[in-house]
């Protein structure tokens, strides 16, 4: 149950943090106050990195204690995180590419879709 708690909690706090950044905090600084929002987006890219490594070990925890290794469900919501993190990396490097925080919300709006059917 433990396990569950914090994997819903880093999953809300990444998804969550996008949705309002994506929605509310971009849109409303940009054009604005770049430097008020490349620090949101700063603290933003601390906080889901924490979030990240959350995910990835009650994830791991959880999978183990319902043996859910060999689950086709499992392994395509790892495939989206490994393409999320590539997404992430890139968003990192190529930041002004735009398209790209929105390929992140999508395949990890994905993801939890398939949590949600594990």
């Amino acid at each position: 149950m433990l396990a569950l708690y914090l994997h819903l909690l880093a999953m809300a706090t990444f998804v969550g943090g996008q949705l309002v950044l994506g929605l509310a905090v971009v849109p409303g600084l940009r054009g604005r106050d770049r430097e008020g929002l490349r620090a949101v987006a700063r603290r933003f890219g601390w906080m889901s990195l924490a979030a990240l490594a959350v995910l990835l070990a009650t994830g791991a925890w959880m999978a183990s204690d319902r043996d859910l290794w060999d689950d086709s469900t499992l392994h395509a919501k790892l495939t989206l995180f490994v393409v999320a993190g590539g997404l992430i990396l890139a968003h990192l490097k190529w930041g002004a590419a735009h398209w790209l925080q929105g390929a992140i919300l999508l395949v990890s709006l994905v993801i939890v879709w398939l949590g949600v059917n594990l």
